[in-house]
């Protein structure tokens, strides 16, 4: 019989009973209301309600899947919005902090897809787990021949349950009102989800993104990419070299002012040259993905969500980029249009979006600015215009800009707590400039 957590129906009935005490309580509808309303900590805390963030976060830990991985999304915002540390907190834990699984289901998983004794292959397994995410258990081991490795071992049923998954909470986020959007824009969201999430599952496109990452940054000393073992990887199992280094709270906690700038612009310029030149994204930026040096060199891991981009498109989003940088209204909602983020008919569409594209450009153009300090305003610039933004149906985001805009949430809230200090247009300018001309160019 299926367990609780991993069967169609008991999934169902978790989420369920999850969505019902949202929209009883109007959760969501309290986010909302909070995050477009300057409201005290202690009043933020009052609306968000403790015990039912608790609750949320510990029902998708023990889902995992696809549940889990809208929640560190919700976790990524908090940070980004400067919510009370207590509810940062509580919500962060659904990183890293999944239940474990035995190890003994491990044992069976890893015999079933090695086909062939553990002993043959590997020369010990630790059967503690590094860490239980929302897809996966990780395991350190060592090969025959002394090399260090980490076992990525795929949730039973995780694949099978993403489409319950992101129905049940597509249905919890609407019933909540937390998404009063267009139903042709939640499902082009929800598709892109879906999508994504469903290559996560799948080990072997896995081991080839990471083959692409080390052949684009192989040798490069601002950052680590693991290398895997394709010999030993599967669908269900994922076989990589080990990386070291302090996740984030630590090197915050004891890295000098240098190390931290090093690291913070190496995520800038990483995000820039992925993006623009090479048209693929590393999409999944979180604590629980970044490990890091003492010098502040920054090692990625886990490369199961990684966006492809055409040259086209990129070439218009950049386009869009230059234009905020140079306040250049006319050109910003050219390329708007271009994307599909609206339609180019009606001005109060177009007021609302350029205010709100002026608010995100304000700190490209403002030289060399730190984030995360009392004078670092894009949450509160952008709360207005972002509120408006929200009453026009005919702005959308396109589809292809779901996993970009999650990305750059995910690094800013993380730059945000590293104290970055950089003039970000100087270092976006260059790769966007790159981009256009490359579209311009013709296919590639």
């Amino acid at each position: 019989m299926a367990k609780q957590g991993t069967s169609r129906w008991g999934r169902l009935a978790s989420l369920g009973r999850l969505t019902g005490s949202m929209a009883k309580e109007a959760v969501a509808s309290s986010i909302s209301r909070m995050v477009r309303a300057e409201r005290s900590p202690v009043r933020a805390r009052d609306l968000l309600g403790m015990e039912r963030v608790r609750d949320l976060a510990h029902t998708l830990r023990q889902l995992k899947g696809g549940a889990m991985k809208v929640g560190q999304q919700l976790a990524t915002y908090a940070e980004a919005m400067d919510l009370p540390e207590d509810v940062r907190e509580v919500l962060a834990s659904l990183h890293d902090q999944a239940a474990s699984r035995p190890y003994a289901d491990i044992e069976a998983t890893l015999l079933e897809e090695m086909q062939r004794p553990l002993q043959d292959i590997f020369a010990h397994i630790d059967p503690m787990p590094l860490g239980t995410a929302s897809l996966a258990q990780a395991h350190a081991a060592t090969l025959l021949d002394g090399r260090q490795v980490v076992i990525k071992v795929l949730h039973e049923g995780v694949k099978e349950a993403i489409g319950t998954d992101l129905l049940a909470l597509r249905g919890m986020l609407m019933s909540s009102r937390l998404l009063a959007r267009p139903k042709a824009e939640i499902d082009d969201i929800f598709a892109e989800l879906r999508d994504r999430l469903l290559e996560e599952t799948d080990y072997l496109q896995e081991a080839a993104n990471l083959h692409q990452y080390a052949t684009l940054y192989g040798g490069d000393p601002r950052v680590e990419i693991p290398a895997p073992v394709v010999a030993l990887s599967t669908e269900r199992v994922l076989v990589l070299d080990r990386l070291y280094g302090m996740p984030l709270s630590q090197f915050l906690r004891t890295a000098d002012e240098v190390a931290r700038q090093r690291a913070a612009r190496t995520l800038c310029e990483l995000a820039c040259e992925q993006l623009f030149r090479h048209r693929i994204l590393h999409a999944d930026p979180h604590d629980g993905n970044f490990l890091f040096k003492p010098d502040g060199t920054v090692g990625l891991l886990d490369f199961g969500c990684v966006k492809r981009f055409d040259a086209f498109f990129v070439g218009s989003y950049a386009r869009a980029a230059l234009s905020l940088m140079d306040n250049d209204r006319a050109a910003a909602l050219d390329a708007c249009f271009t994307m599909g983020a609206w339609d180019g008919v009606d001005r109060d569409d177009a007021e609302a979006l350029w205010a709100f594209l002026q608010g995100v450009g304000r700190g490209f153009r403002s030289g060399t600015t730190t984030l995360g300090t009392p004078q670092e305003s894009l949450l509160q610039e952008l709360r207005g215009p972002t509120k408006r933004l929200i009453s026009h149906p005919n702005v959308r985001a396109p589809r292809d800009v779901v996993m970009i805009h999650r990305t750059l949430g995910g690094l800013y809230a993380i730059c945000r707590r590293l104290g970055a200090r950089a003039d970000f247009g100087a270092i976006v300018r260059p790769h966007a400039a790159w981009a256009v001309q490359n579209a311009d160019s013709g296919p590639t």
